[in-house]
């Protein structure tokens, strides 16, 4: 949650690992959705299209081949079945695979400043419509209501903002921009209630690295905040709460933000040997213009990379030609793809 403005780098050059991938231009075109997986799209759907007024915009299917290849999973586990929904302009997929084995559960004792932490920020015109709409269906509650940031947080003073949680326990946040704040297309429509996707946010460890990683990919640093007070602790649940949010964008699509606690200390790191059907796995999916040559550099660095080469995805329905999955410094998962 942050005011976003123009920034400059002055982190990249300092981390010569990362210095390779900016020997060529890449382009992040857009951050074009965010995926998550789901135990069940039956119980999932009812959530995302009746609580909330998300539009079924396709539903899909990943042959088992082409999944095996993109996540690394067994043959006989590795099909998918996804729904791709709508809420504005902006998309987010949910993904089940029916057919594994063992599905690993987010912990009951998850807390925002674990390393497996991610949300996606929905906006909306009016904090009080909004949240009421979500305490009559019962949403299980991360912050004990919205809060209102407050005026000593400059860069995010009066934003609202409450996270609660879908029937998995994935994380989702409600967040309201007044004028002057956010991106300034959220202020152009007073008609609906819920209006789109801001951004998705993501725990990390140390933002200097992971902003070069993500540079690299050819992202754009556009807002920083630190966040602290009684109203951040009631937002997370965490007591002594105090963050550096920083935002990220691509030319076009929805933003990634980092979330580095400096307080209280003590979160833990992305678990081991994760596996796109564990219910903690998000994805975020960044069309770059240079697959073959970045996939060559992070090939040459200690990146972890999920799929084992650059899989053809044009019989896929995830709008992409090619494209690999691998993870960030902290694990966070993100589909590099061509069109």
């Amino acid at each position: 949650m942050y005011s976003q403005k123009p920034f400059v780098s002055l982190f990249v050059a300092v981390f010569i690992a990362f210095t390779a991938l900016n020997t060529f231009s890449q382009t992040a075109k857009r951050i074009s959705e965010i995926t998550v997986t789901v135990s069940d799209l039956h119980k999932a759907l009812p959530f995302y299209t009746q609580v909330l007024p998300f539009k079924v915009l396709d539903s899909f299917s990943m042959d088992s081949k082409s999944s095996m290849l993109l996540y690394n999973l067994p043959y006989n586990q590795a099909a998918a079945k996804m729904v791709r929904l709508k809420l504005g302009e902006q998309t987010f997929v949910l993904q089940e695979f029916p057919n594994i084995d063992h599905q690993n559960g987010i912990p009951e004792d998850s807390k925002s400043n674990d390393l497996w932490f991610q949300h996606i920020a929905i906006v909306v015109s009016d904090m009080e419509k909004a949240y009421e709409i979500l305490r009559k269906n019962r949403v299980a509650h991360v912050s004990t209501s919205p809060q209102t940031l407050p005026d000593y947080i400059t860069a995010a003073a009066g934003i609202k903002a409450f996270y609660f949680k879908d029937p998995d326990g994935h994380n989702l946040e409600i967040i309201y921009f007044p004028p002057g704040k956010g991106n300034p297309k959220w202020q152009h429509n007073n008609t609906a209630i819920f209006l789109g996707i801001d951004h998705s946010a993501i725990g990390v460890s140390n933002t200097p690295k992971q902003q070069a990683f993500y540079e690299s990919l050819g992202l754009k640093l556009v807002g920083k905040s630190e966040n602290y007070g009684s109203e951040q602790e009631h937002l997370n649940q965490i007591f002594g709460a105090r963050l550096e949010i920083s935002g990220l964008v691509a030319q076009q699509g929805i933003g990634i933000e980092f979330l580095e606690y400096i307080a209280p200390p003590g979160g833990r790191t992305y678990p081991e040997n994760s596996k796109a059907t564990d219910l903690w796995h998000w994805h975020s999916s960044i069309e770059v213009s240079n697959l073959d040559v970045l996939y060559q550099q992070l090939k040459n660095l200690n990146i972890e990379i999920i799929s084992k080469e650059i899989v053809n995805l044009k019989n896929t329905k995830l709008g992409a030609s090619r494209g690999l999955l691998i993870r960030d410094l902290d694990g966070h998962a993100i589909l590099i793809y061509e069109q």
